[in-house]
């Protein structure tokens, strides 16, 4: 089985101590399914004090993060036998998708630059860079929290780090719908019930059950996932299906 390597720039290493130690990324580095290196930047800088970062030129508010104790690392990190995709997590970066998860899974070594303050330096976005990703339409203090979201999406594609690979493929995103609705027991709580064709043992019957229930829950919460689905016959009968209930 062939694992991912995942290398982390930071200015604050502690910050991943608890995330990369539990659950199925811990049990991904047991495995050597995942190998995990973490660079201090303050490592990098070459100054008394270990600062990484300066006033902007032009005057404004708050600091930027040099672009030598940057580079420096990722040379460093691209010294070491196959060259890393080089990320920067940044808000300005492509939004990122399950698709970015899954092509970012076929990479054998992985960078992710952990930016802070008002950014880091442009010209290591221009020309030190491969890959700008941003999780989302908001800011965050820092690319810590980013960079572990996408660590955490990327490693579980990998074959093996999942035991059930079946449930990852089952995944809202995977296949470009939401995932259909999960129970377990008691088949009755609190006077709400479990649809019966779950208890039905007609394995037919719910795996069509489960595929229409995604669907409904794609056209309620997410209609434009829906572009991208490459649809069977059977899923049109069952939108189909869906759009008479609704009426419409």
């Amino acid at each position: 089985m062939r694992g991912i390597e995942c290398n982390i720039i930071t200015v604050f290493p502690q910050m991943f101590v608890s995330p990369l130690g539990e659950s199925i990324l811990k049990r991904a580095q047991e495995k050597g399914l995942l190998r995990v290196k973490i660079y201090d930047l303050r490592d990098y800088a070459r100054n008394k004090h270990r600062m990484t970062d300066d006033y902007p030129y032009g005057g404004g508010p708050g600091m930027v993060m040099k672009p030598e104790p940057v580079v420096r690392a990722i040379e460093e990190i691209n010294k070491e036998g196959i060259r890393s995709k080089i990320i920067l997590m940044s808000p300005q970066g492509r939004r990122f998708t399950q698709a970015k998860a899954k092509e970012l899974a076929k990479e054998e070594r992985l960078t992710f630059i952990c930016g802070r303050y008002e950014g880091i330096d442009e010209r290591v976005s221009l020309y030190f860079i491969d890959d700008e990703i941003s999780i989302g339409d908001y800011v965050l203090t820092g690319g810590e929290l980013p960079a572990m979201v996408v660590i955490d999406a990327v490693v579980r594609l990998i074959p093996g780090v999942v035991g059930d690979e079946e449930s990852v493929k089952a995944d809202s995103f995977f296949s470009s719908i939401l995932d259909y609705p999960h129970y377990t027991r008691p088949a009755s709580f609190r006077g709400y019930k479990v649809p019966q064709v779950l208890l039905s043992g007609n394995h037919d019957k719910i795996r069509l059950w489960r595929r229409k229930e995604a669907f409904k829950k794609t056209l309620e919460k997410r209609p434009d996932l829906l572009k991208n689905v490459d649809f069977s016959e059977e899923d049109i009968c069952l939108l189909k299906e869906i759009k008479g209930e609704r009426g419409y």
